[in-house]
């Protein structure tokens, strides 16, 4: 299949294939790096916003929330959860505001969809600029070298069209600038199945490598990837929150 047409096929089981992700903790956690390190500011960006969770999750905080993704049927979705919120079409890796925003968020790894390192400094360059001063810029992301090829996240949903099983799971070769990330769909109606697989080209980059290009336009604080605690990255776990401060 093509690049992302899993997700335009299959945008009405995105929800379900997300079911363990907890949204709330991790918005919870996006409003308390706002409050302790950004601007204090309540306009929001979501980049990659898929069907809007954040979105909700901060619009129900006080925030006026926006998004943006590159997949229509995903921001139908969004729009329908959130009508009072703004969405547009664009692609991160190059895309402008109307008015400057306070809080930029890129949550599932969905940084790593720039693709290719050029790109990636395009996204941060565009972030960088949709900011007010003192602005804030929050997202997870995966260090190459530390990706288990043979690891995989499994969930199964029933669901009104049959039981669903969800898979996803890094791949990198150990060289270079491109990552993949597997996924692996699975619905089963009345014993017959149907499977679905794609592979996301993302990019690769170390956290060491990442952080290397963000001081140029931030002051960045890197967290361990918990939602819960805000504490350093202990430089050993194989993810990490980023939270970067507009210079």
């Amino acid at each position: 299949m093509p690049v992302n047409a899993i997700y335009t096929d299959l945008s009405g089981y995105y929800d379900l294939m997300c079911a363990e992700i907890d949204y709330q903790a991790q918005s919870q956690c996006i409003h308390r790096l706002q409050q302790l390190l950004g601007n204090g500011g309540k306009r929001h960006l979501d980049l990659a916003c898929g069907t809007g969770p954040h979105v909700r999750h901060l619009l129900d905080m006080g925030y006026m929330s926006s998004g943006l993704d590159i997949n229509q049927p995903m921001l139908d979705r969004a729009r329908a959860r959130c009508p009072e919120a703004r969405f547009s079409l664009q692609d991160m890796c190059g895309f402008t505001v109307s008015e400057p925003v306070d809080l930029v968020t890129c949550f599932l790894y969905s940084i790593h969809y720039s693709g290719g390192l050029e790109r990636l400094k395009a996204c941060i360059a565009s972030v960088h600029a949709a900011l007010a001063p003192g602005g804030l810029f929050c997202f997870n992301a995966v260090d190459k070298g530390r990706i288990d090829n043979d690891s995989y996240m499994s969930h199964s949903v029933r669901h009104a069209d049959g039981l669903l099983n969800f898979s996803s799971g890094w791949h990198y070769c150990g060289e270079g600038e491109q990552q993949s990330l597997k996924l692996r769909i699975e619905r089963t109606t009345e014993n017959v199945s149907q499977i679905w697989r794609d592979q996301h080209p993302m990019v690769a980059v170390s956290l060491t490598e990442l952080t290397a290009l963000l001081p140029p336009y931030f002051d960045v604080h890197v967290l361990e990837h918990d939602y819960h605690r805000l504490v350093p990255w202990d430089g050993v776990s194989g993810n990490a929150i980023l939270a970067c401060v507009k210079k």
